[in-house]
């Protein structure tokens, strides 16, 4: 019998290998293995059992991980998929797909002691002061962990081992799960009534979830507040009626506590009733591990995480749901570098589920797809509880400047809304999405500015640490006091540009009876943070919360009526051909969070380019107005959705050995898409962030509708093709960063 191993190793081919005959009846595909390979023994994931082998003289197993197949069949050939069409190897997509925490050698539960009551024939033996008040504790408990009946008694382990010895209790060892909302008291909840537009949906939704050759991909197009949340829970009851299991995929910052406790309260009790497992980047190693396992053993249904999850073993599997469609952060940054929306529908495709992706603002891919019917609309149109959308007030900070002799931290009615606010007792959310005090340090006498040592950027000064930082790759420095040209030395330096650190600190000055608190980067340090501060601003601890993005979205506090976004047109004049896309996004997705209790909200957007398409459109909530005018952009230049986007990235330390790779790159890439006629291939020409992380950067931009074809004939090409030892090259298709 012979297992065809895809090892842990970048080497973009497979191995055959012998399997003992002790070991031939536990062999399945998705196993997890022990191999040897040159000199060592190294692990792998079992691809294929064939028939027979090229290969003479194959050598055997070394063993097998784990109780049973780590990789189901389906998920297998997702991961075969990534590797073809995102151009990596399919051992770097297998390590995407299995998290760290299940890839291991040694088993990854967490082992317990714990302490049983056995049953006494006769009287009891004699026994010491302390020997009967540890008796009597557990006499009360019959079964507690060994620390916990330790810590109950005030004794040691060794008063309990003598117990053991006298035969009146067991001490065993046993799993103990980490489960990382073990303490949080969950009240049950029951579905919501539904108004006529969230019936619709959820009628459609169900009716596609009965078995089908190709079950639909929805677009649910929902305002904000329009209880896209109790459509996705009622359609997961469904799914749950049927015998399947459900994937809810959140952006990282959207997974919030309100998210996970709203799916818990629901499929916490009843006929329906199932363990919900979690994925996100705040959980530990082993809490990872035990709600991968959960799910593998099927005991938890539904999963709810940020784009790893969209992996999770989930079998069979009837709903993936998509929530906040068009966020970037669904895009993997390093390779496998897979947009986990796309291959959200593949999954579904593949497993007969149905996909829901939901947005107020949907990417214009998704929309395009639902316009020309490759994807099913459904819409929400008003506010689940009828509320009105707030209103929106635009600032000109022109004008605001002109008056106050210099660019004010907020305008004179943010200022005068803030107040009103804090006199009845509402709360206020202020939006900017720069975090640090000042955005750069200049010296007005010689021009100097503080850039990093390793990238193309100005250094961020953080005043709370009295450091200017990079935000890119991290370089810190002490602030200096003066100029720290040698021919210069102005103590006259200024700080320019505002960040969270800074408003914070207007904030504090201006309405300092006001409770407050930022939510950045740099205040959440610990896992527990976001929690603990959103919490505190439910409950109403906090009158003014600032922050970056990670407010901006996910959030539902009634409470809050006024929203202010500091500088809205940051964003606008990046060399990003979504620009406009993401500011109209995120002002709409900010606006969103004001007025969704019984009191109208409002929101002040100061901007600098008031006027913007992107600004305007936001401010009248009118998505199908921004979509028309923006696809016109789009269609002059054949940018995405009208075309499909891979971007190469060359980089060294050397810029001119860069540019001259690139140049060669761009040969191989044309005789690699020499068959696909509507290919354009711009550049090469430096990346608009040149130089990050002490590397030189070039690009190299395809465009094409024929994406998979073009994918094919590249991976291969510049896999073959051989580039100096110090060079890299990366291949991103579909890119959300072209920086």
């Amino acid at each position: 019998m012979i297992a065809r191993v895809a090892l842990d190793l970048a080497l973009g081919k497979e191995f055959d290998y012998l399997v003992p005959p002790e070991l031939e009846a536990e062999v399945e595909v998705g196993r997890r293995v022990k191999v040897p390979f040159g000199q060592r023994e190294v692990l792998g994931n079992i691809v294929a059992i064939p028939e027979s082998s090229p290969h003479a003289h194959l050598r055997p197993l070394v063993k097998l991980l784990g109780r049973q197949a780590q990789l189901t069949p389906e998920v297998l050939e997702l991961a075969r998929w990534i590797a073809d069409y995102y151009c990596c190897p399919v051992e770097t997509a297998l390590k995407s797909v299995l998290p760290d925490s299940v890839r291991r050698e040694q088993d990854g539960w967490r082992q317990r002691l714990t302490v049983r009551l056995l049953p006494v024939r006769g009287e009891l033996p004699e026994l010491t002061q302390r020997q009967k008040e540890l008796w009597n504790i557990l006499e009360e408990w019959r079964e507690l962990p060994l620390q916990e009946l330790v810590r109950l008694a005030g004794t040691t382990t060794e008063t309990v081992r003598r117990l053991e010895d006298k035969g009146l209790l067991t001490i065993t060892s046993e799993i103990s799960e980490r489960d990382p909302y073990a303490a949080d008291q969950i009240l049950p909840t029951d579905p919501l009534p539904l108004n006529d537009d969230q019936a619709r949906a959820l009628a459609a939704i169900g009716a596609a979830a009965k078995p089908s050759d190709a079950p639909p991909v929805f677009l649910l197009h929902g305002v904000t507040g329009s209880g896209k949340t109790e459509v996705y829970l009622q359609a997961i009851a469904r799914t749950l009626e049927a015998g399947k299991g459900a994937i809810v995929l959140v952006p990282e910052i959207a997974l919030t506590p309100q998210t996970v406790e709203r799916f818990k309260a629901r499929f916490n009790h009843g006929a329906l009733r199932t363990l919900v497992a979690v994925f996100h980047s705040h959980l530990s190693v082993g809490e990872r591990h035990d709600e991968w396992q959960k799910i593998r053993q099927g005991r938890a249904r539904i999963v709810i995480g940020a784009r790893s999850a969209i992996f999770a073993p989930v079998s069979p599997l009837g709903l993936i749901i998509v929530d906040e469609e068009h966020e970037p952060s669904y895009k993997q940054e390093e390779s496998p570098r897979y947009h986990a929306r796309d291959v959200a529908v593949v999954r579904a495709r593949r497993a007969g589920a149905v996909v829901v992706l939901g947005s107020a603002t949907p990417s214009l891919e998704s929309y395009h797809n639902a316009k020309r019917g490759k994807y099913q609309l459904l819409e929400l149109p008003r506010r689940a509880d009828n509320a009105k959308l707030p209103i929106v007030r635009v600032i000109d900070m022109r004008t605001e400047a002109r008056k106050a002799k210099g660019p004010p931290v907020f305008s004179h009615p943010l200022h005068e809304a803030i107040l009103q606010r804090l006199e009845r007792r509402e709360q206020v959310m202020l939006f900017l999405n720069r975090r640090g005090y000042s955005t750069s340090l200049q010296c007005p006498q010689c021009g100097f500015v503080a850039g990093c040592p390793n990238c193309s950027v100005a250094l961020t000064y953080h005043r709370h640490k009295q450091r200017i930082c990079c935000h890119i790759c991290g370089h810190e420095e002490v602030a200096p006091t003066v100029c720290p040209e040698k021919s210069c030395r102005n103590p006259a330096i200024r700080y320019s540009g505002l960040g969270t650190e800074r408003l914070e600190e207007a904030i504090a000055k201006t309405f300092p009876k006001a409770r407050l608190a930022r939510m950045d980067s740099d205040t959440l340090q610990k896992k527990e943070d976001y929690r603990r501060v959103l919490t505190d601003f439910r409950i109403g601890r906090i009158d003014i919360l600032i922050g970056t993005q990670m407010i901006a979205k996910g959030l539902h506090f009634p409470n809050v009526t006024l929203v202010g976004i500091i500088h809205a047109d940051l964003g606008l004049h990046l060399p990003d051909f979504r620009a406009g896309e993401r500011t109209f996004q995120l002002l709409t997705q900010v606006s969103g969070r004001a007025g969704r209790g019984d009191i109208e909200g409002e929101v002040f957007v100061q901007a600098f380019t008031p006027f913007h398409p992107a600004i305007q459109y936001a401010r009248r909530h009118d998505f199908l107005g921004f979509y028309d005018q923006e696809m016109e952009f789009r269609q002059q230049l054949g940018y995405p959705p009208l075309s499909r986007v891979a971007l190469l990235t060359l980089r060294g330390r050397n810029e001119d050995k860069v540019r001259f790779s690139a140049e060669h790159v761009r040969e191989v890439v044309v005789k690699a898409g020499s068959g696909i006629r509507d290919l354009v291939i711009a550049g090469p020409a430096p990346a608009p962030l040149l130089r990050a992380e002490t590397f030189y950067r070039y690009q190299i931009m395809l465009r094409t509708q024929s994406m998979a074809r073009l994918a094919s004939a590249l991976g291969p090409s510049l896999r073959d093709t051989t580039l100096p030892d110090d060079i890299r090259i990366t291949i991103d298709v579909d890119p959300v960063n072209l920086m």
